[in-house]
């Protein structure tokens, strides 16, 4: 779940920041509370969540009301312990009855783990952790990718937003909860997750293989930009948990010390993370009184929450956003946007719900949502996301899935997904395969006898397991050269138009 902590991996010469809870993120969250210190943030406006010792008792109307319903419950139970042909296990029958509950609402955010899944996801949140590095959530009952992290296992290997998992290493996901999706998916460093994968437009199931890996946890990344005479820094902004708004104070402060002329925020493939973090960064950057985001609990109420410090800024700011970025990096995206900063790249996620977490008495968890958000003109985004304000799509080959060869090589007059994503890979390369619709005729042929050819590779015109980890290198090489990145292009270009004003 999206909730306080986060990623990382190395590319381009630094570290990359990956949340993955228990070993890949489930269910990105917007959390209301998430620790002691923080549990005060909104009390006010949602109020206090969980059992009150009012509530624990039959004492009105409708806890009455309440029991009667639960009695078929009981009754339910009893049958089954009285009568059924085998023995059940009683816990078993609890915990089915609660998830039955819980998916009974339809809320892929709303969700239970019993005292194992608990302990383990705590432990995940709370050190660095293995694992593939992506966030799911459960979309139409499959394991739904929300959003590879930058640099991750699952973004080496091609996953990307909206991949549907179903199965691993030939074990089918169908029928589980998310949670026990999540222990098929989860393994030690080194080991593969061999997955099958539906992507949208794309009619046959790919398979996608992962080999994970070690996920320490860190939040933000700083760099500089050099560009016809202007400095523009560049914050990346991976996951908002809780240390990352003291962070992000820390490197926004270091770039006006240089004396930046702009800065680009990156909030791409930031699936979310806690409330309080992302209200304190964005006040950094609005205006003091001028709104934030409203929230809006069970009843309708709304409450405004506005900056209280004047974080207005001299320079001008762009925000690079993407179909990965969620929940609170879509708090942060749209209040800078209503405040007058622009929007560059994709459309969002559009998750625009809060979550809160309640312990039981036995150390089991319920996750569940208690309140919406919305932007601050009172726009709700949820399932419809943000529109930028320039939309920028990246190049063909930023979407491109390993190439698969584990079945035998590509060759000539095979028809099939694998050879289309290969002519992908070869077009963005600069070798021009003449089609890209899956079959590998006689010019895709010639293309992969150039690239063959160019790296000193045997001519077959084949691609075995050699040329297609060589592409695999060249590809990933090209992706992570800032000039192909046509999102942060257009956003440098469009601080450059406004320094120049």
């Amino acid at each position: 779940m999206v909730e306080r902590w986060c990623k990382g991996l190395q590319m381009k010469g630094r570290t990359l920041v990956a949340l993955i809870g228990i070993t890949i993120v489930v269910s990105s969250l917007l959390t209301y509370a998430a620790t002691d210190s923080e549990k005060g943030f909104l009390r006010g406006m949602l109020g206090q969540i969980g059992p009150t010792k009012e509530q624990g008792t039959n004492s009105n109307p409708q806890n009455a009301e309440q029991a009667a319903s639960l009695k078929k419950v009981y009754e339910i139970y009893g049958l089954i312990q009285d009568n059924y042909l085998e023995d059940v296990d009683q816990q078993k029958l609890i915990d089915g009855a609660i998830n039955g509950m819980i998916n009974a609402l339809g809320d892929p955010y709303t969700v239970y783990m019993d005292p194992k899944s608990a302990e383990q996801f705590n432990q995940s949140i709370s050190s660095s952790f293995q694992g593939i590095g992506a966030e799911v959530t459960m979309e139409g009952g499959k394991v739904t990718i929300v959003s590879p992290f930058k640099g991750s296992p699952a973004e080496k290997a091609g996953l990307r937003p909206k991949d549907q998992i179903i199965s691993v290493n030939g074990e089918t996901l169908e029928g589980l909860d998310l949670y026990q999706a999540v222990l098929k998916i989860r393994g030690p460093k080194g080991s593969e997750a061999e997955l099958n994968v539906l992507r949208p437009g794309i009619s046959d199931p790919l398979t996608v293989t992962v080999v994970r890996d070690d996920i320490p946890l860190e939040t933000v990344y700083a760099e500089t930009i050099q560009k016809d005479g202007h400095t523009f820094g560049k914050i990346e902004v991976a996951q908002f948990s809780t240390d990352t708004a003291a962070h992000f104070k820390e490197q926004l402060e270091k770039m006006e010390q240089q004396q930046v002329d702009g800065l680009i925020i990156d909030l791409r493939g930031d699936p979310g993370g806690l409330l309080p973090a992302v209200v304190e960064m964005s006040q950094m950057l609005i205006a003091k009184d001028k709104p934030i985001l409203q929230l809006e609990d069970p009843q309708g109420n709304r409450e405004v929450v506005k900056s209280t410090i004047d974080g207005k800024k001299s320079y001008p700011i762009t925000v690079l956003v993407d179909k990965g970025s969620a929940s609170a990096s879509e708090i942060m995206a749209a209040a800078l946007k209503e405040n007058g900063y622009k929007l560059v790249g994709q459309h969002t996620f559009g998750k625009g719900t809060v979550q809160n977490t309640v312990e039981l008495g036995d150390k089991s968890q319920v996750k569940m949502t208690i309140a919406k958000w919305l932007t601050p003109t009172g726009e709700w985004i949820h399932k419809k996301g943000i529109e930028p304000s320039i939309s920028i799509e990246q190049p063909k080959y930023f979407l491109a899935a390993p190439i698969d060869v584990k079945k035998g090589s590509l060759q000539f007059d095979q028809n099939s997904e694998s050879v289309k994503n290969l002519q992908v890979i070869l077009d963005g390369l600069g070798f021009p395969p003449g089609r890209t619709d899956g079959y590998f005729d006689q010019k895709t042929e010639t293309a992969v006898k150039a690239f063959q050819k160019l790296n000193n590779l045997s001519m077959t015109g084949k691609v075995d397991q050699k040329t297609a980890q060589l592409l695999q290198d060249q590809l990933i090489k090209k992706i992570q050269e800032p000039a192909n990145d046509l999102q942060l292009q257009a956003a440098i270009q469009v601080l450059l138009e406004q320094v120049k004003k």
